[in-house]
């Protein structure tokens, strides 16, 4: 095959989503592929982006997602560079750029659930701009890669295409190489833990509710929410200290050590989500022992296979029973934690780079 330009949109480099932008072109660029590689990115990620990928070029790209800029000055500059292929690693995109493009589509969450820290009307006014985005993107792209079956069909119910231009390709979880950290005023206590933001579909009410029913059999247990605090997670601690909630430690920002160290110490990593893409956190846990107890909504029994304890995110008690499975039954315990390290070792991000460079070979041949 000759030689090909190929343009990635890494605006979203160094955000919670940007995690899977920036190990792509990482691992994409150890393949050393047969084509010329343009990332697009924001001025304060150029410098680790050309750390990663030393032999692509790398580019300023300031441009907001959803402003106007994007629509206009962003769809310019691509069309001056005259790619072959056109990567968008989230659905955000000039949709008036009718070259060859593949766009990556998360899920549909946003489009589901409110964010009550934003405005309202405003809000609502994005998500009818975002599902229309997602319409235009998912008929004008070439190929359309998500991370799970699940969300590939939900994408192709909601956009009226064929599930066939719809491309699954799994995420994976390194395991944090930093060295473990204690968190001293947990380093004697029981605990069991979720760490991420703390947006309604995360689920977080029914997640402290399921705690406190733990809490009348093991009253010296600890739930620990770990993620910067936020608007929302101030929320949640008003709620825990008016109803008087014991136990619940809000962490704030962490760093990686010290999230290892939760990993490793805790009696249950818990993940109540009632809408994922994927589910990293999951994995991460599992590839540092931790057993799983898992919401079976959405894509996660998919993602999770047998290495976890499913558990029906609406219903707190159900929640709250599975969870005190694998506080109790120590059989249990071992074999998710078994069973999490074989699952986990499934997903490299060496595959997922592959199966991406798979995708654009197959739309320049």
């Amino acid at each position: 095959m000759n030689k090909k330009r190929i343009v990635i949109d890494a605006r979203e480099s160094g955000t919670t989503t940007g995690r899977y932008v920036d190990k792509l072109i990482e691992y994409i660029h150890k393949l050393k592929p047969n084509h010329e590689i343009i990332v697009l990115t924001k001025s304060h990620r150029i410098e680790y982006m050309q750390k990663i990928a030393p032999r692509f070029t790398v580019l300023k790209c300031d441009y907001s997602e959803f402003g106007f800029a994007e629509q206009t000055l962003f769809m310019w500059q691509l069309y001056r560079l005259s790619p072959d292929l056109v990567h968008f690693c989230m659905v955000q995109q000039p949709i008036l750029y009718l070259g060859r493009v593949v766009t990556t589509m998360n899920d549909l969450t946003t489009l589901r659930f409110d964010n009550p820290s934003k405005n309202k009307l405003i809000f609502k006014t994005k998500q009818l701009i975002y599902g229309y985005v997602n319409k235009i993107a998912a008929r004008k792209s070439k190929k359309i890669i998500t991370y799970t079956d699940y969300v590939k069909d939900d994408i192709a119910r909601f956009t009226r295409i064929n599930s066939r231009k719809v491309k699954t390709i799994f995420l994976a979880a390194d395991p944090i190489t930093e060295k473990a950290k204690p968190i001293e005023s947990l380093v004697t206590k029981q605990f069991i833990m979720y760490v991420g933001r703390p947006q309604p579909h995360k689920n977080l009410s029914r997640l402290i509710e399921a705690f406190q029913q733990l809490q009348q059999k093991h009253p010296d247990l600890h739930l620990v929410l770990a993620g910067k605090i936020d608007v929302l997670y101030r929320r949640h601690e008003r709620r825990v200290k008016r109803a008087n909630i014991q136990n619940v430690v809000f962490t704030d920002f962490i760093s990686d050590g010290q999230l290892r160290w939760l990993y490793e110490h805790c009696a249950a990593y818990v993940f109540p989500s009632l809408s994922e893409g994927f589910g990293l956190p999951g994995l991460e846990a599992m590839q540092h022992g931790a057993p799983v107890a898992s919401s079976n909504a959405t894509c996660l029994p998919e993602v999770y296979g047998n290495a976890a304890e499913y558990f029906d995110p609406t219903d707190v008690s159900d929640m709250a029973n599975k969870i005190n499975k694998l506080l109790t039954n120590s059989k249990r315990k071992s074999e998710l934690v078994k069973l999490g390290t074989k699952q986990s070792a499934r997903y490299t991000w060496r595959k997922t780079a592959e199966e991406t460079l798979a995708v654009y070979d197959d739309i320049l041949a």
